[in-house]
């Protein structure tokens, strides 16, 4: 879908507040709120407006620890990677799953409320899937910046 500028407006209005009435975001977009109704429609259709959601902060919530585990597994198979892929999608702690190039097949973002949440994750659920060969995890130990806000402005 090729996003003009009045798309791209209204995209970043709904990143800096997805709370904003369709009346308010007509007005910010300069636009009258029917027109501005169907673009946002037409965005969630396309799919470009994937969901909406409230952003948590994860360590007021008790979700302390933040780590990038990255996994190998024992091989590319199609079902070693098919039975990688169905257990992940199960895990509530991974936030994130990535395959990756380089030394790593996949990269996931893990949450846990405390180390010993965390090795439970990785004795008893991630290395128990059977297709896992290696996990190096790296730990967060400060966050210098944590955004869902894309560069819009870098689209021509």
């Amino acid at each position: 879908m090729k996003l003009d500028r009045l798309d791209l407006a209204i995209l970043t209005a709904l990143q800096n507040d997805g709370r904003l009435s369709n009346r308010d975001l007509a007005k910010q977009v300069s636009l009258s709120p029917s027109p501005s109704w169907r673009r946002l429609r037409r965005l969630e259709e396309s799919g470009v407006i994937s969901h909406y959601a409230a952003v948590v902060d994860r360590e007021r919530a008790g979700l302390s620890i933040l780590g990038f585990a990255h996994v190998t597994l024992n091989d590319h198979g199609t079902r070693t990677v098919e039975k990688f892929d169905r257990a992940i999608m199960l895990a509530p702690q991974v936030l994130e799953c990535h395959a990756t190039s380089g030394e790593h097949d996949y990269m996931l973002k893990v949450v846990a409320p405390d180390m010993a949440a965390y090795q439970d994750f990785l004795s008893e659920y991630l290395l128990k899937i059977g297709v896992v060969r290696t996990v190096n995890t790296s730990f967060a130990l400060k966050q210098q910046k944590n955004t869902t806000v894309l560069p819009l402005e870098q689209i021509k």
